[in-house]
């Protein structure tokens, strides 16, 4: 063999083995679940902690009443869908953090129940989290993505109001 083609062929394998792991890595970014429960993925949860560094009261510029309105709606709005999807929400407590994308899509949800939470079966709550993901659209918008990390119980009893109407 010749000088010429050893390296060749060694430059080939570094070139795949490059372009692989550059796959390998962009896979396990894309993998990352929607909705997952708090815990169950810490490396991902890390990821999404690192990517969406921007809180919601920030977007809110620094507006405490206007990011609690932003915050009150979106559980509004995940209790209303649960509702329509058939699931009791009544008497569930979660954590939450919730990663929305500049255009006020949420791009994922992870959370864990309360100790003192209703006793039920999560997994339809992540199920129905995770079909909740896929069509809300928040008001809110920002030149970067964002998260807020808070607490959740059902029902709501507080009345977001959002706009001139105050």
């Amino acid at each position: 063999m010749t000088v010429g083609r050893i390296f060749i062929t060694i430059f080939c394998i570094c070139l795949i083995s490059s372009w692989s792991y550059g796959q390998q890595k962009l896979n396990a970014e894309s993998k990352t679940a929607k909705v997952f429960y708090i815990g169950d993925d810490e490396k991902s949860y890390e990821r999404l902690v690192e990517r969406y560094n921007t809180m919601l009261f920030t977007v809110c510029n620094n507006n405490m009443e206007l990011a609690f309105d932003h915050w009150s709606s979106l559980l509004k709005d995940i209790e209303d869908y649960a509702n329509i999807s058939g699931l009791d929400l009544k008497g569930v407590k979660l954590w939450l953090n919730v990663f929305w994308a500049k255009d006020g899509t949420v791009d994922h949800i992870v959370f864990y129940p309360k100790p003192n939470s209703k006793n039920m079966n999560y997994d339809n709550v992540k199920l129905m989290l995770n079909n909740f993901t896929s069509t809300y659209q928040a008001t809110l918008k920002s030149s970067t993505s964002f998260s807020h990390y808070g607490s959740a119980s059902f029902p709501i009893f507080s009345k977001a109001i959002i706009g001139p109407e105050k």
